[in-house]
């Protein structure tokens, strides 16, 4: 894991210093080395953070370059599949000269050109220039593990693991995109290529681009989607315990490929049916697994340690249980600071939390990230199939003035609203803004000092829900392409670098995606009555019979609790009531006390608050 900054120019670059200022505010990423290589003609400048996990010796260093010189690559991420790679290349007759998967990469590329993506089994974002073709060829992970933000203007082809390395530049311009940020105050991120600030992009997962010297064009492709479900597939399996039998073997995979490193490796183990798999898969890899639990003493049901103990005691893991210390409002700052673009996720204070423990222990921490996605876990699957099966019946335009009366009358924070409200979304088509923070009417309100206010993001958000006449298909692919890629893998990727912790995410596995979305029927991953059918019936078969599996708890914090007194209170009134805070402030008013009165509305004042934080941190101008 690493991190990587760059410049790319049709013409000489002058002006250096700021990509030396830009690899250093990422340091966290790689505090073990560092490099930076500029090409002979001026035009190409790459900068490297590392973070050693594979081949710890300085034949690892990057920016690495191939024998011949003409070839040069920046590279974060890890390639699981690199040895296997490795020894199809040698068997062409390409010799190595270390043990790094960053140069298996170059290889590839100089024997399949850009055609080498389709054999990497792994998380990255890389940059590889070729002089030879004087193009410059960048790719990202086809889930979106690992971040890529870029900067294209004027000849220029800037690009960085985090925000923050192009913001070194003081003199490019940092103004809000409108219609990014009607989008982060709507679902709690900004969605696909768009970045919260104008003139920047973020390569999208799956994606690829070239950028050419000689013409300075930038050329962006998808190279990898997710597969279709079709039961008249030449693929499709028929069969539940056939399902069930390649579930487990490419899990099993997966895992064992994800354990390889040359540093120590543990299991982020919460409990829960994802973790407790992959703890499962782990202890038939290797011998001696190490596994992590954090508790949160006091806290009920935040507390999951009991749930980890059975697994680790089932498997015989050396278990740790970790106790974070009561985090306080400066770890925001520290928080807003990190995170490039606003997310509104308030467990990025326990996943940072939990990552500064871990790092005391390994180096590398396997995780259950994406077997929600994949495998129908969230509550609202079931309740949108359920949705659709009763209230199916009742007329769509009946059904469309409930849905403006729940907005009008309805408070915002008060249970149930956004369920209202989409009762009038199509059903059989579209999908209902369920997890909407702030619907259009409050975000012109909250917005009217800079009025007018558009609000495309309900538009921008319904030309991503996928053609699929299934709901499940339709929402798990959604949050696949939207949910998991910019909030969950943001919020670990960000929280866990931050602490020099690599994150790695089994389920992820391109295999098993693919199988997942491919192969699994809806009927096997949820109803209007279960949730994860077929990784239940996996767990049936592997875990100890006393293990939980109807239990699902998402890794939080008390906000509400927080939020009634004390110093968190005291934070968020500081910044949402100051003179020069962006936000309408009769609407954070009434936010503040329908919280006080017991509604929901503890994440829509984080958003409010971890934006504003992060708008003075990097002086971001809104209007």
């Amino acid at each position: 894991m690493c991190g990587i900054v760059g410049i790319v120019s049709k013409h000489n670059i002058v002006e250096r210093q700021w990509l030396t200022v830009g690899a250093e505010v990422i340091g966290h990423r790689g505090p073990d080395d560092s490099g930076q290589w500029w090409s002979q003609d001026g035009r190409i400048g790459f900068a490297h953070r590392r973070l050693s996990i594979l081949d710890l010796s300085p034949a690892g260093h990057q920016p690495m370059h191939d024998a011949t010189g003409e070839l040069t690559i920046v590279f974060n991420g890890e390639i699981y599949n690199f040895l296997t790679i490795r020894d199809e290349l040698i068997a062409l007759g390409y010799a190595f000269r270390s043990h790094s998967d960053t140069e298996v990469i170059l290889a590839a590329y100089q024997q399949w050109g850009t055609d080498c993506l389709s054999r990497f089994n792994g998380m990255f974002a890389f940059v590889l220039y070729d002089a030879k073709q004087q193009r410059v060829f960048a790719a990202r992970d086809r889930a979106g593990e690992k971040p890529f933000f870029y900067y294209y203007q004027q000849g220029q082809f800037r690009f960085a693991s985090e925000l923050k390395a192009l913001l070194a530049d003081k003199k490019i311009d940092r103004r809000v995109d409108r219609t990014a940020l009607d989008i982060y105050l709507s679902n709690g991120y900004v969605a696909g290529g768009l970045c919260i600030l104008q003139g920047f992009n973020k390569l999208e997962p799956g994606h690829a681009l070239i950028f050419n010297l000689q013409t300075a064009e930038l050329k962006k492709w998808r190279y990898w989607d997710i597969p279709q479900y079709s039961s008249s597939s030449s693929n499709h399996i028929d069969n539940d315990d056939l399902l069930l039998a390649e579930l487990e073997s490419l899990l099993q995979d997966a895992v064992s490929k994800q354990l390889v490193a040359d540093v120590p490796v543990g299991i982020l183990l919460s409990g829960g049916v994802d973790s407790s798999l992959v703890t499962a898969m782990a202890v038939r890899a290797s011998s001696q697994v190490q596994t992590f639990s954090v508790g949160f003493p006091g806290y009920g049901q935040l507390d999951e340690t009991a749930h980890a103990r059975l697994i680790a005691k089932h498997f015989n893991t050396k278990h740790t249980e970790l106790v974070p210390e009561p985090s306080e409002p400066d770890l925001l700052y520290k928080l807003a600071r990190q995170y490039d673009e606003p997310i509104v996720d308030s467990s990025m204070i326990p996943t940072y939390l939990v990552s500064q423990l871990v790092r005391q222990y390994c180096t590398v921490a396997l995780g259950g990230d994406g077997g929600d996605e994949l495998f129908g876990g969230y509550e609202h699957y079931s309740r949108l199939q359920w949705m659709q099966t009763k209230l199916g019946m009742f007329p769509y335009p009946l059904r469309k003035i409930i849905a403006g009366l729940a907005g009008s009358i309805v408070p915002l924070g008060f249970k149930g609203r956004n369920w209202l409200q989409g009762l009038g979304a199509d059903l059989q088509n579209s999908l209902p803004l369920i997890a909407s923070h702030f619907d259009a009417a409050s975000r012109r309100q909250l917005l009217s000092s800079l009025a007018p206010w558009q609000t495309p993001a309900e538009k921008k958000m319904s030309e991503r829900v996928p053609a699929e006449l299934d709901i499940l298909q339709r929402i798990t692919r959604m949050d696949f392409n939207n949910y998991l890629p910019e909030d969950i893998l943001v919020k670990v990727d960000r929280a866990s670098m931050l602490n020099s912790l690599e994150i790695r995410a089994p389920f992820l596995d391109h295999r098993v995606i693919e199988f997942a979305y491919e192969k699994v029927p809806s009927r096997l991953k949820a109803t209007t009555q279960d949730k994860k059918i077929l990784l239940k019936r996996l767990c049936a078969k592997v875990l100890p019979p006393d293990f939980d599996r109807q239990r699902k708890q998402g890794f939080s914090i008390p906000l509400a609790q927080w939020l009634k007194g004390g110093s968190l209170r005291e934070l968020f009134n500081d910044v949402l009531t100051s003179a020069d805070c962006t936000f309408d402030a009769k609407l954070v008013r009434s936010l503040m006390q329908g919280q006080d009165r017991g509604r929901g509305n503890g994440q829509r004042l984080f958003a409010l608050v971890m934006f504003e934080l992060w708008r003075r941190e990097y002086q971001i101008s809104v209007v």
